[in-house]
């Protein structure tokens, strides 16, 4: 059974657990994480992987063999990923330029959603550019997004003033000239997650259709080994950052679900408990045993 993970504590239980339950694992050392996801969705290359959680939200929409573990393995707040480096603000994003790695990002995602639900955005009058297409097969960009020329790089774009704004996570480059378009955006982003109850989930685990089919007893088990680690090292706060469980994930889902289906990300609305019954159905157990 073939796992990637990109956090060692969480990929060394599930390996463990795995082999307890009798499967003989191998964890795929696949950095960054996010690489292994087109291979996973569209040519089943692992049987359990670390995933967006819109990239689970298209690969069920696009019909792909793709089931929901609730394991939160990357949460964060995102208002602070909207950047710029001259005077303007997020007050100023219609009309301008904006680009994001690609438009099914998850981290692109929520921004956009905080774009339209709080500031009143119509994204169709933004200039959008994308650097890289979906994980997905079959998924496309909306045809008001347009992709950088072969061999453009978003960060040298933004630096070099080819865009107005950036949304960037973990490849914001280090620039003393940048700042976030969102005034105090760390506390307005903590403002937001306890309004919600949720605080933005970034990545999940997923699981093969087949894989479920065939290490069920193995599945289960690496469930609950990621979960005893995330619980022994939850940090402090009055909204988990990485939550475990069909019933603590349904906020997270249930708005990039609605966000990815007005952005065009998605083709179809997906139902937080298609996803549920879903992975139930295949591994043969009920919501109840997956935190549900």
């Amino acid at each position: 059974m073939k796992l990637v993970l990109g956090r060692d504590d969480l990929a060394a239980a599930a390996v463990s657990a795995v082999r307890e339950a009798g499967t003989e694992p191998e964890r795929l050392d696949i950095s960054p994480v996010h690489k292994a996801s087109r291979g996973f969705v569209n040519e089943s290359d692992a049987d359990l992987c670390e995933v967006a959680i819109v990239t689970v939200l298209q690969a069920v929409a696009h019909g792909k063999p793709v089931l929901l573990l609730p394991v939160t393995t990357l949460g964060r707040h995102q208002h602070q990923t909207l950047v710029t480096l001259g005077r303007l603000s997020v007050a100023d994003v219609a009309g301008h330029s904006v680009g994001v790695r690609s438009w099914s990002q998850t981290t692109g995602v929520w921004m956009r959603g905080f774009l339209t639900e709080s500031y009143g955005v119509d994204l169709r009058t933004v200039d959008w550019t994308t650097y890289e297409g979906s994980h997905v097969d079959g998924a496309d960009d909306p045809s008001w997004v347009q992709r950088a020329p072969e061999g453009a790089k978003l960060q040298a774009d933004f630096l070099e003033g080819r865009l107005d704004f950036g949304i960037m996570g973990n490849g914001l480059p280090s620039d003393d000239r940048i700042r976030t378009a969102i005034a105090d955006a760390h506390r307005i982003a903590e403002q937001w997650s306890r309004d919600q109850g949720f605080i933005p989930v970034n990545h999940v685990v997923g699981v093969s259709g087949k894989a479920a089919a065939e290490h069920s007893a193995a599945i289960l088990a690496a469930y609950d080994a990621m979960r005893s680690v995330l619980t022994a090292t939850a940090e402090p706060g009055p909204v988990p950052l990485h939550p475990v469980g069909f019933g603590a994930l349904r906020g997270a889902f249930t708005k990039a679900a609605a966000y990815a289906l007005e952005q065009g990300v998605i083709p179809r609305a997906v139902d937080y408990d298609e996803l549920v019954e879903r992975t139930c159905a295949a591994l043969g157990v009920p919501p109840s045993r997956l935190g549900g």
